[in-house]
């Protein structure tokens, strides 16, 4: 059954699921949408979701033109009647862009730090959310469940993997730092989650946060996968790595494609380099041989003075050429 199939409800249930108790409503609560209008609802200042697809947009919006919205916004009550939007800002902005003047909602009361865990976590259920954005997601929803700084984080999950690579199961070290609460807040959440394990994420998504700006920027915008751009981000050159990821867009290169013109980029600059080097050995051999020759005098003695005037006649005859 896909996700628009299911009944309301159960999305609701997904979320509190993930969780805990906190979003569970009163028995007196309604879960059955009502429907309100699209006026009332009104925008977060803030929201997880960075990125929206024009064109998807536009699908969404023709599609609910037709059929109308299948899945209700989740949403808290403001003073005054009106609406603050806790999930699903995508069905909005396609219903505003399709004209809708009424839209379905479910009305929770909620605390700003639930209301963003819930927006958190509802953007990581999208099937369509790219690896970046992903991996920004899970990682505030670690800053909030640790209530810890973000570079805290970072580090306990690098300090759980660096365990668990290097020290047997038996080691006092790795149970020392895989038995904290940390460690099971961390687990228990990628285990809600169901997306990765823990152990993933850290070998094939941290990594992500260190690309250069012009390959976070197409990433987060969903124009490439994210192997390809780590691919392309080992080209170190910043022209050379921009034109590689403009190809690589446009004519949506392989991987493997990607890789091979990487191998080519790498050999170029292997052979320049090799050309540099030979040239600064020839210099140095110059200078040398120049210092040396001074200091001995050569021209002093009658057998060599003859053979320096012709070195030095060839020598200022290879100059006049250039």
């Amino acid at each position: 059954m896909s996700k628009k199939d299911q009944p309301y409800t159960s999305q609701l249930k997904g979320v509190a699921a993930l969780l805990g108790e906190s979003l569970n409503p009163p028995e007196s609560t309604a879960t059955t949408p009502n429907t309100v209008a699209i006026s009332l609802i009104k925008l977060p200042q803030s929201q997880p979701r960075r990125y929206f697809d024009p064109q998807k947009l536009e699908e969404l919006s023709r599609s609910i033109k037709e059929l109308g919205i299948l899945e209700p916004l989740l949403v808290r009550p403001l003073p005054g009647g009106d609406y603050e939007l806790v999930a699903g800002e995508r069905r909005y902005r396609a219903a505003s862009m399709a004209a809708l003047t009424e839209v379905p909602i479910i009305s929770r009361e909620m605390d700003d730090a639930t209301t963003y865990q819930v927006r958190l976590v509802e953007n990581l259920q999208r099937e369509n959310l790219n690896p970046l954005e992903e991996t920004e997601g899970v990682l505030e929803l670690l800053v909030l469940r640790l209530e810890i700084a973000l570079h805290e984080v970072i580090s306990h999950l690098n300090r759980m993997r660096n365990v668990c690579d290097r020290y047997d199961e038996n080691s006092e070290l790795r149970h020392n730092v895989m038995s904290q609460p940390e460690t099971q807040i961390v687990e228990e959440l990628f285990a809600s989650l169901g997306r990765m394990s823990w152990e993933s994420f850290v070998k094939n998504r941290l990594p992500l946060l260190n690309l250069p700006p012009d390959i976070l920027e197409v990433l987060r915008s969903g124009q490439i996968e994210y192997t390809k751009a780590r691919a392309i981000a080992r080209v170190k050159d910043d022209q050379t790595r921009k034109e590689l990821l403009e190809d690589a867009i446009t004519y949506n290169l392989s991987l493997s494609e990607i890789k091979r013109k990487i191998q080519e980029i790498e050999q170029q600059s292997k052979s320049e380099s090799s050309k540099q080097t030979e040239s600064a050995s020839i210099k140095e051999r110059v200078d040398n041989t120049f210092q040396r020759f001074k200091k001995a005098k050569v021209w002093d003695d009658p057998k060599k003075k003859s053979k320096v005037e012709k070195l030095l006649a060839q020598l200022e005859a290879l100059m006049k050429t250039e």
